[in-house]
């Protein structure tokens, strides 16, 4: 395993025994513990979820908002076995970024190539609304992450992760303008010296469903996306 994948590992493992906030831990292993019925066999990963994806550096980061109750909270793996990651992943697999189309289990053989995916907070959190003092928490994953994968594109799934990636480039010593660049679905903003953030419309069942967020806007946002990525 290359360097940045062997850091990356021991970055997740790290994650994965995190207990820092007291509200998100006992949500997580509340629901992993309550189960849905669809779901009752299973046992609910109900950690913290590290990052999933092409550990080799320059390539195009997927940052979303924080893991899926019985999605990623149950399978362990980022956008895994919810219908955001069933949106997420087909479109991935329309680029050729994906091996697959679909994504179930960590298990399932799924393979990603030039893209890694993450969150913002790492705990699946109540209402999916992370505080902003988590966040603040998770941050330091967020920025350790960026600095082993070095993307030349961060795709910023939602407010809360485009304003993620813009504290992380600020921490990073990127100069950002005042007021910040706001959010908006195809909003762009390029560090210097430094990878490009990109806006997107997240990725949730109440986008995809009600038409704000379909599968030609997110194509088109993807090619934009790999287009910059290119280009740096």
């Amino acid at each position: 395993m290359r360097g940045s994948g062997r850091d990356l590992e021991a970055l997740s493992g790290e994650i994965v025994e995190c207990r820092a906030c007291p509200r998100l831990v006992e949500w997580r292993e509340e629901v992993a513990r309550v189960k849905r019925r669809a779901w009752r066999e299973w046992t609910y990963w109900g950690r913290p979820v590290p990052g999933f994806g092409d550990p080799r550096p320059g390539g195009l980061y997927v940052l979303g908002l924080a893991p899926g109750a019985h999605g990623a909270n149950r399978t362990g793996r980022m956008f895994t076995g919810d219908r955001s990651g069933a949106f997420l992943y087909a479109g991935l697999h329309r680029h050729g970024l994906a091996s697959q189309a679909e994504s179930r289990s960590r298990d399932d053989g799924l393979r990603l190539r030039g893209v890694f995916i993450s969150n913002a907070a790492r705990c699946v959190p109540p209402d999916n609304r992370p505080e902003p003092e988590e966040l603040r928490r998770c941050s330091p994953f967020l920025d350790r992450e960026l600095g082993l994968l070095r993307p030349r594109v961060i795709l910023a799934l939602g407010a809360i992760a485009w304003q993620s990636a813009l504290g992380a480039m600020e921490r990073k010593g990127h100069a950002l303008p005042r007021p910040r660049p706001p959010f908006a679905h195809g909003a762009l903003w390029r560090a210097e010296g430094g990878p490009s953030v990109l806006g997107c419309y997240h990725v949730s069942q109440q986008n995809t469903q009600t038409g704000r967020l379909t599968e030609a806007m997110f194509d088109a946002v993807l090619e934009r996306a790999l287009a910059l990525r290119s280009s740096s």
